[in-house]
């Protein structure tokens, strides 16, 4: 490489790493605001955060960014993987932060942070109406930034790009179409099966203290460092942020007449976690040093919270320690517990769905957003088509908003598009468990004896070290020899829940 490409490159990671502090600090107004700020708070702190997201707009939008594209366009033969990704991301985002004037896109920052609050207050009074008119305009603002982008094929597809690189709604339909006749099949087996599990003794009185130490157990042992790169909190809505690798933190919510919900909110977080302090140091200034899309990010949540934390092997280890700490269980056999923990029964809350429902909870939120951005369904609409879908696909109907349409923080946020990263998540998380099964076929008697050190060891060096290097199709490639794939997924849910329910 050539000392002026060298030292163009040293100039580009210092630039970049401006607009990461920046970033940064936005989030983490953004964090404070939904676990720390007070309610009178909310319009001047809208107007500091559209004030940081304009300056983050020029920063990414400068003629400086414009002068590093045209002078690496034309020396991409010289550089290093890691630097050619960087180029590349450098582009990808300049050009579509570019097309959104820029007066738009620090009213739209203003907008979210007013409407997540909205969202709050409506949530909490059970009222679709207070959020209704916020909600509007957010949609609004993706449906004109969907123009700007331009897109090929449906108008989501353009959506779908900030979150899932490459992923497009002809891809989606034919995964989660093959997805849910999976669920289908497996949910019709455990019907026929009139097997029950016994669930009751989730539902005693557990002390949200008790319930903490436990969870902050279990996040030691998956090896989370909340202790110095990282934090736990309250939220109505868990969620995971990061201020770069070493300041990684999580929030949950705690029922105390239910063991399981902060519990496997905490894993599923921890998973996210992890996989950010996992992120090496050196990608840092390079616009890589985080997953390669939301998909692969949930693969890791969704890996943990289900195919690990709802695992036979898992509470080996961690069922005889919950016995010590919570009397509640006495008399609970370990089969007894490990068939409630995978308990299915169709419910109203994604969030707290059984492991097999969840993907149609995704599905249903899918076809919503892409017959928003379509202008097929109104905002009027949405809480009658929300719950038509939810009778359809689950045999259930929210009997209030607050467990129906404005269950999820998502949208107030101006987050269209993400909500097939979940179900993405558990199909990536499936193809990686049959590659680590065969690299280690002594991987369920380590995490019977409490080692999930190997399972992150595994995950660090096949998925979390490479960052954004790879696009998300290439990365599954990489590790797994295969294109993305729904066989694994139905394959696990058919064997699982065939052990349990039909065996």
């Amino acid at each position: 490489m050539k000392e002026q490409t060298k030292s163009k490159l040293k100039e580009l990671k210092e630039y970049i790493k401006k607009i990461e502090y920046l970033g940064n600090a936005a989030a983490i107004i953004s964090w404070d605001s939904m676990v720390n700020m007070p309610r009178k708070a909310v319009e001047h702190r809208s107007e500091v955060q559209a004030y940081l997201s304009g300056e983050f707009y020029k920063l990414s939008t400068s003629n400086k960014v414009k002068e590093f594209i045209d002078y690496f366009e034309n020396t991409m033969d010289e550089l290093d993987e890691v630097s050619k990704a960087t180029v590349r991301e450098l582009k990808d985002n300049y050009n579509r932060t570019k097309k959104i004037p820029d007066n738009e896109y620090e009213q739209y920052t203003k907008e979210c942070s007013i409407s997540l609050s909205a969202w709050e207050e409506a949530k909490n009074n059970s009222d679709y109406d207070i959020f209704k008119p916020h909600l509007k305009k957010v949609i609004d603002f993706n449906k004109k930034f969907v123009q700007y982008w331009g897109y090929e094929g449906n108008k989501y597809n353009a959506l779908l790009n900030n979150y899932e690189p490459g992923i497009t709604t002809e891809k989606l339909d034919k995964l989660f179409g093959e997805m849910r006749d999976g669920i289908i099949s497996v949910l019709d087996k455990i019907k026929k099966s009139g097997y029950v599990p016994k669930i009751d003794f989730f539902t005693k009185k557990f002390t949200k203290a008790e319930q903490e130490e436990f969870s902050k157990f279990v996040l030691k042992k998956m090896e989370y460092d909340y202790e110095e790169a990282g934090r736990i909190d309250e939220y109505m809505h868990p969620f995971t942020t990061n201020f770069g690798n070493k300041d990684v933190r999580i929030t949950t919510f705690y029922y105390e007449n239910d063991f399981r919900s902060a519990l496997f909110s905490c894993i599923h977080e921890g998973g996210h976690a992890i996989y950010e302090q996992d992120i090496p140091d050196e990608l840092e200034g390079t616009f890589l040093n985080g997953a390669p899309s939301m998909g692969l990010h949930e693969s890791q949540s969704r890996f943990y919270e289900n195919i690990i934390g709802r695992g036979k092997a898992f509470w080996k280890y961690f069922y005889p320690e919950a016995q010590k700490r919570f009397p509640q269980f006495d008399g609970v056999s370990f089969e007894e517990f490990y068939d409630a923990i995978n308990y299915v029964e169709p419910s109203l809350i994604r969030t707290e769905a059984d492991e097999l429902t969840y993907g149609l909870h995704i599905i249903i939120r899918y076809e919503i957003e892409r017959m928003l951005i379509n202008d097929e369904v109104t905002v009027d609409e949405l809480p009658k088509v929300w719950n038509q879908k939810y009778k359809e696909y689950l045999g259930v109907e929210p009997s209030k908003d607050a467990e129906g349409v404005l269950q999820d923080m998502h949208w107030s946020d101006g987050s269209f598009g993400y909500f097939p990263s979940y179900a993405l998540g558990n199909l990536y998380g499936a193809q990686l468990l049959a590659k680590m099964e065969q690299d280690m076929p002594n991987m369920y008697n380590e995490i019977e004896k409490g080692n999930l050190h190997c399972v992150h060891e595994w995950l660090k060096e096949n998925v979390h070290k490479y960052g954004a290097i790879y696009k998300p199709a290439d990365l599954i490639k990489k590790v797994t020899g295969e294109e993305l794939t729904a066989k694994y997924f139905i394959d696990y849910l058919d064997k699982k829940f065939g052990e349990i329910y039909y065996k």
